[in-house]
């Protein structure tokens, strides 16, 4: 008989609840930390935490951060450093006493960093629209004990997530996750990818950190309320999980960090943490702009999220979006492209539609021009050897 959604969610609940108490050895996955970063969070903090990776070094100075299942507020306390006075921090979990434990400790956090740019919401990570202490707060005012109660308080909900949802659109830089999304019971977990892409701004990135298995999870383990809270019955098998940010709209997936040991192995299947950073902002039109991209190697051929290909040493022919997208240098592919603007440049409201597929090299005199002609006098930097 499979698990009820309550049980396993009030499983997890009652896990974690009592993690926030005391450490549970059971949760600790080995995570090596920049302890520069570890100076001025209470010990209380750092007790607690059942991380199994650290995105937080995949942040830069000023961004707004977004931290799912938030926790004992480890990440975000670290994180708050990271991006500095300028950035910002939002943790979400739906753990009161994850939350308390957070809570207590930001100001102390905020004080030794001599700013405060965290803040801790309750909501659930598959829902990030739904604000949860607004929900209670409702609930409060007005208990439900009927249909009619029960249909005010959707209809209050559905308010809330219009006008004020807990993360709007487009809001955040970086997502960050720590050992949670496995959490999620599968028919939420579409939902959860959804969420993230939509509340990531143009350009954003995630890191998410958590464990996947090598095979797929047996329906008796996945039937293990208990199996759930230690991060087994939930694992996405690996190749699955990558998968997931494809099917999201995410590009440039990369598997930045993958242990080598299992963290655990139940009946032969393999649980080890993992790290993926991904991106959003290949959403938009084609348009031909004359460019070219040069992959530098090493492989003889490389394919994109988009089955653009790219041949080692040949131009080829990109839209201005993917020519932007390989060439941006805060992006994963711009180390192994050499990118080619044409000589006069097409003005975007000029620009016709390209047709992004496949593999199309590009003439040089697409870019340089039919009727260029230059010739050059030998450069004035060469030395007295011969030798330029």
């Amino acid at each position: 008989m499979s698990v009820t959604i309550p049980s396993v969610e009030q499983s997890v609940k009652r896990t974690y609840s009592q993690a926030a108490l005391e450490r549970q050895e059971s949760l600790c996955c080995p995570v090596s930390y920049d302890p520069k970063y570890l100076k001025i969070i209470p010990q209380e903090v750092l007790d607690r935490d059942y991380g199994c990776g650290d995105p937080s070094q995949f942040l830069r100075s000023g961004d707004t951060v977004l931290d799912l299942g938030s926790g004992g507020g480890k990440i975000c306390f670290i994180a708050a450093q990271v991006v500095g006075a300028q950035g910002r921090v939002i943790g979400v979990d739906m753990n009161d006493d994850m939350l308390a434990l957070a809570g207590g400790n930001k100001a102390a956090v905020a004080q030794a960093m001599g700013y405060d740019n965290i803040e801790f919401r309750k909501g659930m990570i598959q829902d990030l629209q739904l604000d949860l202490a607004d929900t209670e707060t409702f609930l409060r005012k007005n208990p439900v004990t009927g249909i009619a109660e029960l249909q005010a308080l959707q209809a209050h909900q559905e308010i809330q997530r219009r006008q004020q949802p807990l993360v709007a659109d487009e809001s955040v830089d970086v997502i960050v996750s720590n050992c949670v999304l496995n959490l999620v019971r599968p028919g939420d977990k579409a939902r959860l990818f959804a969420e993230m892409f939509r509340v990531l701004r143009m350009g954003g990135r995630v890191a998410i950190s958590d464990i996947v298995s090598d095979e797929d999870v047996p329906e008796d383990l996945q039937n293990d309320p208990q199996l759930w809270s230690g991060c087994i019955s939930g694992a996405w098998r690996e190749d699955a999980f990558v998968e997931a940010f494809e099917r999201a709209g995410f590009f440039g997936i990369q598997l930045a960090k993958r242990d080598s040991v299992p963290w655990r192995t139940v009946n032969g299947i393999e649980f080890r943490s993992v790290t993926v950073v991904a991106h959003k902002g290949k959403q938009g039109p084609c348009l031909e702009r004359n460019q070219a991209l040069i992959y530098a190697g090493p492989w003889k051929q490389v394919v994109d999220d988009d089955g653009h290909v790219f041949v080692r040493a040949k131009r080829m022919a990109v839209c201005d979006k993917t020519f932007r997208i390989m060439t941006n240098s805060d992006g994963p592919y711009a180390r192994d492209i050499f990118g080619i603007q044409p000589r006069q440049e097409v003005p975007v409201a000029d620009a016709l539609p390209f047709g992004c597929k496949g593999a199309a090299i590009r003439n040089p005199r697409q870019t340089k021009g039919l009727d260029y002609n230059a010739t050059t006098d030998v450069s004035s930097s060469c030395t007295t050897d011969g030798c330029c």
